[in-house]
């Protein structure tokens, strides 16, 4: 049986305050096949990432993946790791940093991933360790999915759950249509189209994820569609001029369509030279976007005949993207993010003394 912590009883007279959880999806600790069956193992291990009856997934993923797919994988980590480790770790810690500087040292800001480390639960004990007691949980996936956004709010449940008091939880579902996030997307494709010039086309990818989660509800498709749409119409750009796809699909069932690899590979047999690339649902760079877009699918395309498809780099740490996190992260608090003591009058040592004294 769980047994709640002490910390709250401790804390009845600390100043209170809110507090951010800054949350991604994770990446091995290292390059190598050791860390990355680590992750996957996690990763795919939860099941709302990968839906099927664990009696029959374990075995998939314990005999045949886990002992191959670590060490496939690994050359494709090695290709975008840098001096400070994954950039996906780096990006997120420098995202971290600068929210932290824009909302001040009275709203602390932790960064939790989903699969490996820093994991929720430790970036949820440094929020309360600090004092946090009113705590917004924004996962950096701008359209919510089951799949990613759900997972996230599941693990820091799963850590309160035990505790006597839980702190207030205001969960960020996603912001796949806010104006300032379509703004900041926009900006970096005309950065883009200002450094390198404009490209033949622009083609919007996003993650897929199985079809069957669209059948049995999830949302994602739609909020995708949603945000190209509207970037589309920012950047007013013709319907011959853009198209949305998705990628990273693997096994044998069914995605969300049309496929990346395929697109690219009609663009560049259709007589289109110069492709600029954007996706739009991946708030950090990572492998997907480092090695699969910025790479493979760079490679694929001159294969099949263009001369460059251009990578417009996430919004990571840019300045706009951070100025519309700390928008959001007041709006959830109602612009009210200064420290409060909730109970004055209670405080630890009277509280010890009452129960003395058989209160």
């Amino acid at each position: 049986m769980n047994t709640a912590p002490s910390d709250p009883v401790r804390a009845h007279d600390q100043a209170q305050r809110c507090g951010v959880l800054l949350a991604n999806l994770g990446t091995p600790d290292a390059p190598t096949p050791a860390a990355i069956r680590r992750y996957l193992a996690e990763f795919l291990g939860d099941p709302r990432v990968v839906e099927i009856p664990r009696a029959l997934w374990w075995p998939i993923l314990y005999g045949f993946i886990l002992p191959f797919r670590p060490r496939r994988l690994a050359h494709a980590y090695q290709s975008i790791w840098t001096a400070e480790g994954s950039p996906l770790l780096a990006i997120s810690r420098a995202q971290q940093r600068g929210l932290q500087s824009r909302l001040g040292d009275a709203v602390p800001v932790a960064l939790g991933m989903r699969y490996g480390t820093p994991s929720i639960g430790a970036a949820l004990d440094e929020l309360l360790e600090r004092g946090a007691r009113r705590i917004a949980v924004l996962p950096l996936y701008p359209q919510y999915s089951a799949t990613t956004t759900a997972t996230v709010f599941e693990a820091v449940v799963d850590r309160v759950r035990p505790m006597r008091w839980w702190p207030e939880l205001r969960f960020v579902n996603g912001y796949h249509d806010e104006s300032a996030y379509i703004d900041a997307l926009a900006e970096s494709v005309r950065a883009h189209w200002a450094r390198n010039g404009r490209g033949e086309h622009l083609l919007m990818s996003f993650h897929s994820i199985p079809v069957r989660c669209l059948q049995a509800g999830d949302p994602y498709y739609c909020f995708s569609q949603k945000t190209a749409r509207l970037l589309a119409a920012a950047l007013d750009l013709p319907p011959d001029a853009w198209t949305l796809s998705f990628q990273s699909r693997i096994g044998r069932a069914k995605w969300l369509s049309p496929y990346t690899d395929l697109v690219i590979t009609r663009l560049a047999r259709s007589g289109i030279k110069t492709v600029d690339t954007i996706c739009p649902g991946f708030s950090a760079d990572c492998l997907e976007t480092l090695e699969e877009v910025a790479q493979r699918y760079n490679e694929q395309f001159r294969d099949a005949g263009g001369s460059a498809l251009r990578y417009i780099p996430a919004l990571n740490a840019d300045d706009a993207h951070l100025d519309f996190l700390a928008d959001l992260v007041h709006r959830q608090f109602g612009g009210r993010l200064t420290a409060q003591v909730a109970d004055p009058h209670a405080s630890a040592a009277e509280r010890v003394a009452m129960l003395q004294r058989g209160f």
